[in-house]
């Protein structure tokens, strides 16, 4: 495991995240349809979300950088966290993350979730573009024309729509500061992403959290 202090150091240099240090977060609407619905948020329908889009390195405003998509689901199953990054949505190709100029993706899980014993992947994309800076998406978010399709495939066939992020109203930067995403999704949920990948990023992303002092207790947050 890396040093604590290195991490610490890393942390505050890169803004007080490890993972995806530049970011912005908003409120949000989810409507979910099909098996992956029921799974992730206990049921078809709509309920209230939270997003964050972010730049995974400190590249300059505009130029391409590998891009994160994290969507907290408040269902009634409780909270669900789908962390994706942008990739390709070509089956030899959705394992890598790719590096993109607009946050308009696509997005995908790079590692694959386990459901009734399948694995299932996970995109999201936006059919117009969200802009090449997080000023330019906030902006977009304003105007209520921000928004993204989730899609899933398994290892064979077509991609097909299963819901749809519809993007709210900015949150303060303390709360996007305070918020720690779950890479596993949801702790002792059956949909869980699986692998090596998934394994040490679950690793990577709570030495992230420890070293920035993140909220303990998520379900406080606004």
């Amino acid at each position: 495991m890396p040093d604590p202090r290195v991490a610490g150091r890393l942390a505050r240099w890169r803004g007080g995240r490890l993972l995806h240090p530049r970011g912005l977060s908003f409120t949000g609407q989810v409507e979910l349809w099909g098996p992956l619905a029921v799974r992730m948020a206990g049921g078809a329908g709509r309920c209230a979300g939270t997003v964050r889009l972010s730049r995974g390195t400190p590249t300059p405003d505009g130029w391409p950088d590998v891009l994160g998509l994290a969507v907290r689901l408040h269902g009634r199953a409780g909270p669900f966290d789908l962390l994706l990054s942008t990739s390709s949505q070509r089956r030899v190709l959705r394992h890598v993350p790719i590096p993109r100029y607009d946050f308009a993706g696509p997005y995908g899980s790079l590692v694959g979730y386990r459901i009734d014993n399948r694995r299932v992947y996970v995109a999201a994309r936006s059919s117009r573009p969200l802009g090449r800076t997080l000023d330019e998406v906030a902006s977009v978010a304003d105007r209520d024309a921000a928004c993204l399709d989730l899609f899933a495939v398994g290892g064979t066939g077509p991609w097909r729509r299963f819901g749809r992020v519809v993007f709210g109203a900015r949150l303060p930067a303390e709360v996007d500061a305070a918020l720690a995403f779950d890479p596993d999704g949801c702790r002792g949920s059956a949909l869980r992403p699986t692998g090596l990948i998934q394994r040490l990023r679950g690793a990577g992303y709570a030495f992230s959290q420890r070293s920035r002092g993140a909220a303990a207790d998520q379900t406080r947050l606004p």
